[in-house]
């Protein structure tokens, strides 16, 4: 019996999904030597969407650029969250705008808690095709609604990350977040994605078009991690690595032209995986 397929509408916000999980398979496809991803497979086979239509685009050499990214950032992003549970094994594991994305599952040690949040049309999707197994919750919200704080026990300490969520935010929005984070999970870490202006504007310039805003500066990007230090008193630290080469370096691995998108995205955008450590209490 054929299982059937979940539609995907063109031009929604569950057709944003579609960019970071296909760009996933696509690299373990090209780079199989550098990630395997069996999951992303099974997803898109899972959803009734043209995935040709982007193949094209995804294949050719900025598009896997593109995909490398996409790979990279999860790996990066779940090295934090392995670095956290060595030493908070029954944390809390909560991805932030998680999408489809699969880092708990990649991570989960058998004691840790996974909590994943996105919009509801979102969560509808993943319900669908990621339902929360063991320990993990599917939680529909908007994260500028802070009262999904409250569906999160962090008793044993808590790990956030987030995978190309805060460039679609408002600096002053992403700062209200991270102070009401670090005022309500002390001792936790947040660890996320980030590039300067530069960067940002052009990783948002369709959306931006699309959605008629102008005010590009009013949304986040960040130069230099320590810009951050002032957000919060209850920040005990602020930290950055590189993005594609901070955690393990990919330089060698690839060719020529990703060797030089490596140094672009190093030198000119700044892209980094940004860590804040929440203080355990008091004021810095």
């Amino acid at each position: 019996m054929e299982v059937k397929k979940i539609h995907i509408e063109k031009n929604t916000v569950q057709e944003t999904l579609i960019i970071p999980l296909f760009g996933r398979l696509v690299c373990s496809e090209h780079f199989p030597h550098l990630f395997s991803d069996p999951e992303a497979k099974r997803l898109c086979d899972s959803l009734d969407y043209d995935f040709e239509g982007k193949r094209k685009k995804m294949e050719s050499p900025a598009g896997l650029f593109g995909a490398l990214e996409v790979a990279q950032r999860q790996y990066d992003l779940a090295c934090e969250v392995k670095a956290y549970l060595e030493s908070h094994p029954k944390a809390a594991v909560v991805n932030l705008g998680c999408g489809l994305d699969d880092t708990f599952s990649k991570c989960d040690n058998g004691s840790c808690r996974g909590y994943n949040l996105d919009l509801p049309d979102v969560i509808a999707v993943r319900n669908a095709l990621l339902p929360a197994g063991e320990r993990e919750e599917n939680i529909p919200c908007d994260l500028n609604d802070f009262s999904w704080m409250e569906k999160v026990h962090a008793e044993s300490g808590a790990v956030f990350f987030a995978a190309g969520v805060f460039y679609y935010f408002k600096t002053e929005d992403v700062k209200k977040l991270f102070s009401a984070m670090a005022e309500r999970f002390p001792g936790a870490v947040l660890a996320f994605d980030s590039c300067n202006r530069r960067g940002a504007k052009m990783m948002r310039s369709t959306w931006l078009k699309e959605a008629g805003i102008t005010d590009v500066n009013a949304y986040f990007s960040l130069e230099d991690e320590r810009e951050l230090e002032d957000w919060s008193p209850r920040f005990a630290s602020v930290t950055a690595k590189s993005y594609m080469r901070g955690y393990r370096d990919i330089y060698g691995d690839v060719g020529r032209f990703h060797r030089l998108m490596i140094r672009f995205c190093d030198g000119l955008v700044k892209m980094k995986i940004v860590k804040i450590a929440f203080g355990k209490g008091g004021l810095k």
